[in-house]
């Protein structure tokens, strides 16, 4: 399982995510034929190495034939659904583009489902998401710890007109996680797309500074713009969590009891603080003093993100004081495969000790979704592809191959 630190300090975007990607060392084929599954027109990937301000960096230009299909959320998922992709690509590019969609349906007062915009629709944005996702599944990104992301200042012009810096449905992809206008001295531009934002708020696990690990590639993406004295860029760092006596991987509990919350509103502070950068959250049953029933909300999460998952606790809750301890975690190393129901393909995680794989648990959105699809109970679905997964996992180590 590898961890990647997204350098996001000079902005985002999902050209600069696929340069980075390319930089790194993801083979330009493994993107491009994700994308030429989805893409419902031609689509040709480019690499070139470039320089931006003092740095080398690699370029991933999308080349697209002008189109006047500006596609709907609705259209888009229908694309990604059919299209024979790896199921974990797959998962993540529905998340990323069903941000997209709430976002923009918040903005413009509408639902998701009614929005028809063409920076979903477009075939570059389609490349992007998915050429991304399909890199991070290639390299078996276990971790994803991104900065505070730049996100600019001043205003564009865009479809609908002049926008303020970040405009609207950049800011609220980002919200409850860090960002800046950009360093001292950052042009007044936009600096990170509603793609790069929607990509780094799906992708990832936690929010912060550069964890303890041993770096293996490093990628620096570059954007299409070259601003003087200014590098446009963003960099991967992939590697793996660095352990030992010195170095613990230290996590942090924050807590709170509370018994005046409204329970309806407890599942979603649960997903406010996964979206926030939280590890993990769940909540725990407990009776207080005087015997009044109440709940113990927990989150786990990295340092660097503890400030974003506090403010969760203070806005979304009655709560007015958490409380926090430090623990460490050990976690098995996981590779993710692909097996076929039915022709329906669901990602399974499996996790490994000593060499031997000890737990293999499916997707359960792919397991729901192939359930549906087949009018089959969800429970079969699920022991079927756990089965195949084992006879997988088998076959591989019986031809001397890791899992």
């Amino acid at each position: 399982m590898s961890v990647v630190w997204v350098d996001a300090s000079s902005g985002a975007s999902g050209d600069m995510l696929l340069g980075a990607l390319v930089g790194a060392g993801v083979p330009l084929s493994v993107i491009a034929s994700a994308v030429d599954a989805v893409a419902p027109e031609p689509v040709d990937l480019a690499a070139a190495p470039v320089t931006r301000g003092a740095l080398a960096a690699t370029r991933c230009h999308v080349e697209i034939a002008d189109s006047v299909h500006h596609r709907t959320w609705t259209d888009v998922r229908a694309l990604l659904t059919a299209a024979a992709l790896d199921g974990a690509v797959r998962d993540l590019a529905l998340r990323v583009f069903e941000r997209l969609a709430e976002a923009e349906g918040a903005v413009h007062g509408i639902s998701p489902e009614e929005v028809h915009f063409h920076e979903v629709g477009a075939l570059d944005a389609i490349a992007d998401v998915v050429g991304v996702c399909a890199g991070f599944v290639h390299l078996g990104a276990g971790e994803v710890v991104v900065s505070p992301v730049a996100v600019g200042s001043g205003s564009i012009r865009a479809a609908h007109g002049t926008l303020p810096v970040p405009p609207p449905a950049v800011a609220r992809l980002l919200t409850g996680v860090p960002s800046f206008a950009g360093p001292s001295g950052h042009p007044e531009m936009e600096l990170c797309t509603p793609t790069g934002a929607a990509l780094l708020a799906t992708l990832a696990t936690s929010w912060g500074d550069q964890p303890a690990m041993t770096t293996r590639a490093i990628g620096i993406g570059a954007g299409s713009r070259n601003p003087e004295g200014w590098s446009n860029t963003l960099r991967l760092l992939i590697g793996d969590r660095a352990v030992g006596d010195d170095i613990a991987p230290t996590e942090l509990v924050i807590e709170a009891n509370i018994d005046d919350l409204e329970p309806r509103l407890i599942p979603g502070a649960l997903d406010a603080l996964l979206a926030a950068g939280a590890n993990d959250a769940w909540v725990t049953p407990i009776l207080m003093k005087k015997g009044r029933p109440a709940y113990t909300l927990h989150a786990l999460t990295r340092p660097g993100a503890a400030e974003a998952v506090r403010r969760v606790f203070f806005r979304e809750t009655s709560t007015i004081g958490v409380r926090e301890h430090e623990v460490v975690k050990h976690a098995l190393p996981r590779e993710m495969l692909t097996v076929n129901v039915e022709g329906h393909p669901i990602a399974v995680k499996a996790a490994c000790l000593d060499d031997e794989v000890v737990n293999l648990q499916p997707e359960w959105d792919d397991v729901a979704r192939a359930a549906a699809a087949l009018d089959r109970p969800a429970i079969d679905v699920l022991a079927e592809a756990k089965a195949a997964a084992l006879a997988a996992v088998t076959t591989r180590r019986g031809r001397g191959a890791t899992i």
